[in-house]
């Protein structure tokens, strides 16, 4: 079930807002013509579940700015 691949995710990305805009970048750019959006979907949350998705507090050696909203 999908709400297994969110918590699994959610040990390596605390904040459930960063989480689903870093999957939903990554459902972007891996997702394939003539495949379900759901499967790519979980194929995301399923990788996020196994690796880190990326560094969130340094990035190239220099920490990433505090963004906030407007």
């Amino acid at each position: 079930m999908r709400s297994d691949l969110i918590f699994g995710a959610l040990t390596h990305v605390n904040n459930r807002y960063k989480l689903c805009q870093l999957a939903s970048k990554a459902t972007r750019k891996l997702h394939k013509p003539n495949t379900r959006l759901q499967d790519t979907t979980n194929e995301v949350l399923d990788r996020f579940k196994d690796t880190v998705p990326m560094d969130l507090t340094v990035e190239d050696g220099v920490p990433a700015p505090e963004r906030r909203a407007a």
